[in-house]
């Protein structure tokens, strides 16, 4: 029986051929010229292809290039993709010639190649987002080193500390996840060219010319794992959703410190909207922005990663066009909530009222208390723990702050010892004030400004180390596309 179909089926087309072919227009066109080039220049400069034959495919590269309107074309079916389309118009102005740029290279090597180019373009403008953000974060904390805050544990007040000491912690996390973004990104800086199909080739290929005019730190070693092995997409990806998981905490407090009902952080008039039916209701609706697009990015991310589980090892679409267009999108969303929240957190403060408030209704000051009595009337921690716990149940229920509580602590200590304390009511107002807790916690880590202060610098250090690697890369990067172009002028004038 004969088949007299013909190619491309028209559900085939609309469904997935023409899909494809607008997301090379708007995706890797520019990388496609840029691996054409490359390998021109390394075919011409290894003896596989002549002088003449490699100027000839110069010239009419560079006519293609110039002459074709990319964001004009239409997907015809006429030619399966826009690979195909190139190849035809080089054969169109060159014949048999025109085929001769394919030679000792693949759709498999050219299609990683393209991937890792446009990963890692999105992944530089993701880390120079984090490093504004660890930056900007790293200015806020200085600013606010001296303000105090509540420090919640279980959705309770839990003890003082300050904004400053807070933010350190948040930047301690986006540090480390700016770390493993950067290790994610140096996985994309291995070319996959000249692995061919699967097993390179006959030809004396120079792979290493081709990934330095590519801006690739080397070739990746193995033929078989460029055009099999996605964790460079995998790694990169599960990188980049812990970036937004530890995020969505930060906004999740944010969302908790802003409510009425708590009143930590003030969120200015240029950042809230009002109701429309409602008021006095000042709504800090880019909190919940910042929410659902970290989480929509998390999201976003575990699609990529998920598409590859289960699947041979071995080239396939499960890992190209569909799969890393749609992946494309979490670099947008991703973008967006490390531009709002580099913009949103210096723009709050904290309600420095409101924080005294539910310090004294709480009496959060309380442990610093039981140390004292440690320290000072030489108790063991359990029974100055006893002493402080009376305390506080007795001054909270006259509702009174604690540094109104010395009578009570002063029976307190009495019926626990048979003798009075040492602490005199001046020294126990001093000993319960929010300013001492922070204060006396020094030791590296705390919250007391000769503790953060150091640790602000060590942060502001690691920025600065991890800003040196990505502008190393961006250099190479830059370089890299200035000698491509030298090298492919200089086959046009041979």
């Amino acid at each position: 029986m004969t088949d007299t179909s013909v190619f491309p089926d028209p559900v085939y087309r609309e469904t997935v051929l023409a899909p494809l072919f607008e997301g090379v227009k708007a995706n890797y066109a520019g990388g496609m010229a840029a691996i054409n080039r490359a390998h021109l220049v390394m075919l011409a400069e290894t003896g596989i292809l002549t002088a003449p034959d490699a100027r000839a495919l110069a010239r009419a590269l560079r006519d293609i290039e110039t002459g074709i309107d990319i964001e004009a074309l239409k997907y015809t079916g006429e030619h399966e993709d826009y690979f195909f389309l190139v190849e035809a118009e080089l054969r169109q102005r060159l014949g048999d010639l025109g085929g001769a740029l394919h030679t000792a290279r693949s759709r498999n090597d050219m299609d990683h190649t393209l991937f890792k180019m446009a990963l890692r373009s999105r992944a530089a403008q993701m880390i120079d987002d984090i490093h504004v953000l660890a930056g900007t974060l790293i200015g806020k904390a200085r600013a606010e080193a001296d303000t105090l805050i509540v420090a919640y544990t279980h959705g309770q007040p839990a003890q003082p500390t300050t904004f400053g000491h807070y933010l350190g912690a948040i930047i301690e996390v986006i540090l480390r996840d700016a770390a493993r973004l950067e290790a994610a990104a140096e996985g994309l800086e291995h070319c996959p060219m000249g692995a061919a199909a699967i097993t390179t080739s006959g030809f004396p290929i120079d792979r290493a010319r081709v990934a330095e005019l590519l801006g690739f730190e080397a070739p990746l070693l193995n033929s078989y794992g460029c055009i099999a092995a996605v964790d460079y997409v995998t790694a990169l990806y599960s990188a980049m959703k812990l970036v937004f998981v530890h995020l969505g905490r930060l906004i999740q407090d944010l969302q908790f410190w802003s409510a009425f009902e708590v009143g930590q952080i003030y969120v200015p008039n240029s950042l809230v909207q009002i109701s429309s039916i409602m008021p006095q209701k000042r709504n800090p609706v880019p909190i919940e922005h910042l929410r659902h697009l970290a989480s929509v990015t998390a999201g976003r991310c575990d699609m990529v990663v998920g598409t590859m589980h289960n699947t041979p090892f071995t080239d396939m679409n499960d890992s190209e066009g569909e799969v890393q267009q749609a992946g494309y999108a979490a670099f947008e969303s991703g973008g967006r909530v490390l531009r709002l929240l580099a913009a949103f957190l210096p723009a709050c403060r904290i309600n420095v009222d409101r924080v005294a408030r539910t310090t004294d209704a709480a009496c959060i000051t309380i442990t610093e208390l039981a140390d004292t009595l440690v320290r000072e009337e030489g108790l063991s921690f359990r029974q100055a723990h006893e002493i402080a716990a009376s305390v506080a149940k007795a001054v909270i229920a006259k509702e009174k702050p604690l540094g109104a509580g010395y009578e009570a602590f002063a029976a307190a200590f009495q019926a626990a010892t048979s003798r009075a304390p040492t602490l005199d009511q001046y020294q126990f107002q001093s000993t319960v004030s929010a300013e001492t807790f922070v204060a006396r916690r020094d030791r590296p880590g705390g919250p007391a400004r000769a503790a953060l202060l150091p640790a602000l610098d060590a942060y502001a250090q690691d920025l600065t180390q991890l800003k040196a690697l990505q502008a190393a890369r961006a250099a190479r990067h830059h370089t890299a596309a200035d000698h491509l172009n030298s090298a492919f002028e200089s086959l046009l004038e041979s």
